[in-house]
């Protein structure tokens, strides 16, 4: 499946790459939520954590570990989110397994912000007994 990734892996559309490896690659964000925003991607074009190995899910995790730790050092944020937006429902728009790897500074009055649904009498204890793995 041809996605925008796959188009800058193959060097199709110019990007500012940051790492590259087997199974991985790195680039700055092209719409930044904060300058420095990275995303870490799959090479191979599977959409979700579902459908991506196990073990290039954790290579990937890796990958966005050094890139935390080199915008720490870089760029002197006091710290970063990483996110993974698991399908559209969940704000994906690149149906190609990322991870975005954002820079966040004490000072910044930015911050990913969700809002909460508190639970009915009885709710929390039937969800903990239906998702338990």
């Amino acid at each position: 499946m041809e996605t925008v990734f796959t188009r800058i892996r193959d060097k199709q559309i110019p990007a500012c790459w940051i790492y590259e490896d087997d199974q991985c690659f790195v680039i700055l964000d092209h719409n930044p939520i904060v300058k420095g925003h990275c995303l870490v991607i799959s090479k191979d074009p599977t959409p979700t954590l579902e459908t991506t190995p196990d073990s290039r899910l954790a290579h990937m995790i890796l990958v966005a570990k050094k890139v935390d730790a080199k915008l720490r050092a870089c760029l002197n944020c006091d710290a970063t989110n990483i996110v993974i937006n698991n399908g559209p429902a969940a704000g994906q728009e690149v149906p190609h397994l990322h991870i975005h790897v954002i820079p966040r500074y004490q000072s910044s009055s930015m911050a990913i912000s969700f809002t909460h649904e508190p639970y009915k009498p009885g709710e929390m204890a039937d969800l903990e007994g239906r998702l338990k793995l």
